[in-house]
């Protein structure tokens, strides 16, 4: 479909005009006690995964999910097992519920929680194991490209396991939850070989080589291949994975080259973005998230990593985000000349909606 605006045709551009209902960013203020936590989105969000960070103090990246259950937390910011603590203690039809975990939920503290939908907990597929098979159990959303999946590792090189999205991933994690290991990252642009290459989520190093990790296969249609390392396959070891694909007017999952400017590269994602994860892939750099709730007008400066407990800062101004993607403001770092920066991002609105209506910048 499209619309006529002024003599310019406007192409629809998504199918999903309304992307809250699938990614939220809520921000709340602990008590120390229990509270439900209520989106505020334009729709109801009933969240499958949740990843809380505290703001106002140094406390971990928390991350739940629907498929391991309430109570089970893993932190980016570390390599522990998973751990049974009274953080997210109930997923609800508009939000969540919080326990007194006071890294969660401290008495007068700020924190930040990004959602996303999947479905309802419920499995869409699964697999047992058999030859080159691994054991695993799906729940996805093929609308919102996004699945959870748990998996019990065989310590083989070749072996794979579903992920249920239709199409290849372009961004996945990778934690092992029954033992200590970093947290594994593929990115569908680090590097011209990605699936040879990959980097981790609760660390600051570039991009690394290894064949172990992803046997140098990229991902398919329908499956995930594994090496044989401990990071992601260890025999009898359980693991979670979140993967992703594109959906086209609502997740993006890209690269780009700094130019050491003030007036840095634009990114174009095809929508305003409402959520920004970055990291240098080139080079020894934090990972960093900005979102529209924390910073709801430009610039979008105020920063949080994942491979790190620090509270959040303002000290750099980063991008702006714009109505079809984000612009960055700021010279070195993310931005110095040559290095390269691999991102995941989700939207706010679409920048063109399915009846061809353009979205504003804010």
């Amino acid at each position: 479909m499209y619309q006529e605006l002024s003599g310019v045709r406007i192409v629809a551009y998504t199918t999903i005009d309304d992307p809250s209902l699938y990614f939220q960013t809520a921000l709340y203020t602990g008590n120390g006690g229990t509270q439900v936590i209520t989106n505020g989105g334009n729709s109801d969000l009933q969240p499958d995964w949740v990843w809380t960070k505290g703001r106002s103090d140094a406390d971990n990246n928390s991350l739940f999910d629907s498929s391991r259950g309430t109570t089970k937390e893993l932190n980016t910011n570390g390599t522990g097992a998973e751990g049974t603590t009274s953080g997210v203690t109930a997923f609800s039809s508009d939000g969540f519920t919080l326990g007194s975990n006071n890294g969660i939920n401290g008495n007068t503290k700020t924190y930040v929680a990004w959602q996303w939908k999947s479905n309802g907990g419920t499995e869409t597929n699964s697999q047992a194991e058999s030859g080159s098979n691994i054991a695993c159990s799906v729940q996805a959303n093929t609308t919102a490209g996004f699945s959870i999946i748990t998996y019990t590792g065989t310590g083989g090189t070749g072996h794979t396991f579903l992920h249920g999205l239709g199409s290849a991933p372009a961004w996945f994690i990778i934690k092992r939850r029954s033992g200590s290991e970093d947290f594994l990252v593929y990115h569908h642009k680090n590097t011209s070989a990605p699936e040879t290459d990959h980097l981790l989520l609760n660390k600051t190093d570039a991009t690394s080589d290894s064949d172990t990790r992803f046997d140098d296969t990229a991902p398919n249609g329908t499956e995930i291949a594994l090496g044989n390392n401990a990071v992601c396959n260890a025999d009898g070891s359980t693991y979670v994975c979140y993967a992703f694909k594109e959906i086209k007017g609502f997740s993006k999952f890209g690269s780009f080259t700094g130019n050491n400017s003030t007036d840095g590269p634009f990114v174009y994602t095809g929508f305003k973005p409402a959520f920004v994860i970055a990291k240098i892939s080139s080079a020894t750099s934090d990972w960093i998230i900005i979102d529209n709730k924390r910073s709801p007008s430009n610039l979008a400066n105020k920063r949080l990593r994942p491979n790190k407990s620090n509270a959040e800062d303002t000290a750099v101004d980063f991008a702006d985000f714009l109505s079809n993607g984000f612009k960055i403001r700021h010279s070195g770092d993310f931005n110095a000349d040559g290095v390269t920066t691999i991102y995941a991002a989700f939207a706010e609105n679409p920048f063109v909606s399915s009846e061809g209506v353009p979205t504003t910048a804010r």
